[in-house]
């Protein structure tokens, strides 16, 4: 057994004490493990073959841990770090649900594509389309499937079952959307399609926008105003997702950014593991589908209307659960930070483009639901860019809004003033 010096200190009774002070603060039974006895140990007993003067409990070890580290410090020894063993096992399942999700989607991508091709569920080109020529429109199909695998292992691993009443409505969007893919379905069917699956979120998942944090002096809404406000809110980010794509890897590039942003507050401030892994599953299934759509040739793939809705289901419920979240409150509220303006700013080309967008047509005479080529992405196109440089360029405008609203909030504008901001830019 290794020693230090004349005090006789056990590099292993150091080591075992040490783990057990760290479990101890993590569950029941780590707690009772902690309270075992150590057979040797300089809290226990000498180390020079003495008896133990008795079992070590929990507080009489971290008392001891405490003194001993002084101990240790006192003769020039360096002791690492305490080590967050629950820190690192909720990075590795957030890792492993990308990387499974990933996987999953890259391994998929050419039979998809070829089942796609050899059925003829294509996207045809029209006067306001811009592809030229036919494109495989599995890509939501695809993209559900990276998802669920990926939340389906993790769960035999984590608890993701707080998920099932999400994964129901992206099912909803998915068989909806596909059929209208396929069917050219009627916006009134899709409509009611959106509306149900945004109630089975409000009343079966217990999700909604019904707190401002304090935004003009208002909290916690009533639930005869936060119902109808989030399903107007929902059913509105939903649609905005889905009139994005109309370039390629724009709607996977921006809710690739997104996930990851929301994601990371999930984790940062420790709210909800289960929807951490939601949003790095997306990440993960989104990028070959990205790679391929962005620089492929003959696996080109369109995410078509059935991953718009999907992708606008999720995003809802990271808003939601982010304006619900009494944890990211507390993280957002104790730095001045507002939880609407993050949400709008992360949202802010889809959902503000789109309300610009449909003013135009009113002012018009027209419809707001006319379509046509008045849409950021369309403007960037006619300016004579590619497809690759007119995403990255709306990308880069949505990411400078939320760096804008950063540093805004963090010189102190108030939370109004951060909505105004994101609201104006």
């Amino acid at each position: 057994m290794s020693e230090f010096g004349a005090g006789n200190f056990a590099v292993s009774d150091i080591m075992t004490i040490f783990v057990r002070f760290r479990m101890a603060e993590r569950s029941p039974v780590c707690r009772a493990a902690a309270a075992l006895p150590l057979r040797r140990g300089v809290f226990g007993g000498k180390t020079d073959g003495a008896p133990s003067q008795g079992p070590v409990t929990l507080e009489a070890g971290r008392m001891g841990f405490r003194q001993d580290r002084r101990k240790l410090l006192t003769r020039g020894l360096k002791i690492p770090p305490p080590i967050d063993f629950f820190a690192m096992h909720k990075t590795l399942l957030i890792l492993s649900s990308l990387v499974i999700a990933l996987v999953a989607v890259g391994f998929m991508h050419p039979h998809i594509v070829r089942i796609a091709k050899l059925k003829q569920i294509v996207d045809k080109p029209n006067a306001r389309k811009l592809q030229k020529e036919p494109v495989a429109i599995l890509g939501g199909v695809l993209v559900f499937f990276g998802i669920i695998l990926s939340t389906a292992i993790l769960d035999m691993v984590g608890d993701c079952s707080s998920l099932f009443v999400v994964i129901a409505a992206m099912m909803i969007m998915l068989y909806t959307g596909t059929m209208d893919d396929i069917l050219n379905l009627r916006p009134s069917t899709r409509f009611v399609s959106q509306i149900f699956a945004v109630c089975l979120l409000i009343f079966a998942g217990d999700y909604g926008l019904d707190n401002l944090h304090g935004l003009w002096g208002v909290w916690g809404l009533p639930r005869a105003v936060a119902v109808p406000l989030t399903i107007f809110a929902c059913v509105g980010i939903i649609n905005a997702l889905n009139l994005i794509d109309g370039v390629d890897g724009l709607s996977s590039g921006f809710c690739i950014m997104a996930s990851l942003i929301f994601g990371t507050v999930f984790l940062r401030s420790g709210s909800s593991l289960a929807l951490g892994v939601l949003a790095f599953s997306t990440v993960g299934a989104l990028i070959p589908f990205f790679m391929h759509n962005v620089f492929g040739l003959r696996s080109k793939m369109y995410i078509g209307d059935g991953g718009t809705l999907v992708m606008g289901v999720v995003m809802s419920v990271f808003v939601m659960r982010t304006v619900q979240s009494a944890q990211i409150g507390q993280l957002f509220d104790t730095r001045g930070l507002s939880v609407v303006a993050f949400t709008l700013a992360v949202l802010s080309i889809p959902v503000f483009d789109t309300v610009r967008v449909m003013c135009m047509r009113m002012l018009r005479g027209q419809s707001p639901f006319h379509p046509d080529k008045t849409h950021l992405h369309h403007l960037f196109i006619e300016m004579g860019n590619s497809h690759i440089v007119t995403t990255f360029l709306v990308l880069t405008c949505n990411a400078l809004v939320v760096l804008l609203w950063a540093c805004a909030a963090c010189r102190g504008l108030s939370p109004e003033g951060q909505v105004w901001l994101v609201t104006l830019a």
